[in-house]
């Protein structure tokens, strides 16, 4: 693999590089997700001690990302990314040994601070590569995260059922992601663009970020929505077997990784723009489809197209704030990333409540509403193509 890069040409090579750390990012956290069930029955933890244990990942996740901007923005992403990279493969082996909730929610504290600092930098050195390529290529990038996703959800099954113990199997991950560190670290870009800027590192978001944040917002809604409602209105409102709860996440999984492979080449041929406001529209017309139709086939079909129109906007709208020049590319990633997460942590409780006082369709017609938001603010935001 160390042969193969090398004969590449720098922006290829980087591009290969910073994949690789995407694809590490990915399965690491497809790992964790793969054993939870494993370390809830190790601690004794009801449903409601494991939420409640779990809410410590993100909360070391936004904690760091004010952190994460300026440690890019000071550091280079590529320090930070390869930091990153190692130190969130090596708390995976603590997951695995902890036997105290306390502990439990030390390390996973760590373990979102970590990922969202690997994230900033990595989606800094993404954004980096692309002006190397100049055009966009940065939803590929999020492909190949989703692609880590599956295939550590296939490892974590295999592991299963191999009664392979936790701390094995992410003793094995971290071996692995740190082989990929070292192999591929030297090719990562040395300078991030803008980086000789005299762009201010701690600065309040101007209005063209809030409104990137804004549209990362309403998507990240719809995002979280379907990653922990998707099931449940399959059940309750589709009403399916229980065999086939599971139908509408994996349309919706499905379509948003392959969707972000081909996300780069439809907004080159249509514009960066235009590109989210079609998917703001493919998000609300697909959740109406399976609002207004709530059965097993077309309610598929509207999760398949909701998966379409998420794929892409996260990657464009990071791309769109990392190469806006007035803010180092780092920090305005994280002001993005910050307004945007609010979206993805707390939308899935507030529609809870919702679908508790309305009824669960009412709930989805609501994300279809915020679906139509990302069209129409970015239709007055400044998105370059």
């Amino acid at each position: 693999m160390l042969s193969s890069i090398a004969t590449q040409a720098p922006a290829r090579a980087a591009r290969i590089a910073v994949s690789t750390l995407f694809f590490s990012a990915g399965f690491c956290f497809a790992s964790w997700a793969s054993r939870i069930p494993d370390i809830q029955q190790k601690l004794s933890l009801n449903e409601a001690g494991l939420g409640m244990v779990l809410l410590s990942l993100p909360v070391g996740l936004m904690v760091s990302l004010p952190v994460s901007g300026f440690v890019v923005a000071r550091y280079g992403s590529r320090h930070t990314a390869i930091i990153a990279a190692l130190l969130y493969a090596i708390l995976l082996p603590f997951l695995g040994i902890v036997v105290l909730v306390w502990q439990l929610v030390t390390v996973l504290f760590l373990f979102g601070f970590a990922g969202n600092l690997l994230n900033i930098s990595m989606n800094t050195q993404g954004v980096s590569v692309e002006a190397l390529y100049g055009r966009s290529i940065m939803a590929s990038f999020h492909g190949v995260w989703s692609v880590a996703g599956f295939s550590g959800a296939a490892v974590g099954a295999f592991m299963l059922s191999l009664s392979v113990s936790p701390l094995l199997h992410f003793g094995i991950i971290t071996i692995l992601v740190c082989c990929f560190v070292i192999v591929v670290y030297k090719y990562l870009l040395t300078k991030d663009i803008h980086s000789d800027s005299k762009a201010p590192v701690f600065v309040k978001p101007d209005n063209a970020l809030l409104k990137l944040g804004l549209i990362a917002f309403c998507c990240m809604v719809c995002e979280g929505t379907m990653f922990d409602w998707s099931g449940i209105y399959f059940a309750k409102e589709v009403q399916v077997p229980k065999s086939l709860t599971t139908l509408g996440y994996v349309a919706f999984m499905t379509t948003m990784a392959g969707g972000r492979f081909a996300g780069d080449r439809m907004s080159v041929k249509i514009g960066r723009k235009n590109m989210i406001r079609v998917s703001g529209l493919l998000i609300a017309g697909g959740l109406v489809l399976a609002v207004v139709l709530p059965y097993t086939i077309p309610a598929t079909i509207g999760f398949l197209i909701t998966g379409m129109g998420v794929s892409s906007v996260v990657p464009l709208l990071y791309s769109a704030a990392g190469r806006s020049g007035k803010v180092a590319p780092g920090v305005a990633l994280a002001a993005v990333s910050t307004i945007g997460y609010l979206g993805f942590l707390f939308g899935p409780p507030v529609i809870g409540l919702i679908a508790e006082a309305f009824g669960l369709r009412w709930s989805f017609a609501l994300i279809a509403f915020l679906g139509l938001g990302v069209t129409l603010l970015a239709g007055f935001s400044r998105i370059e193509d």
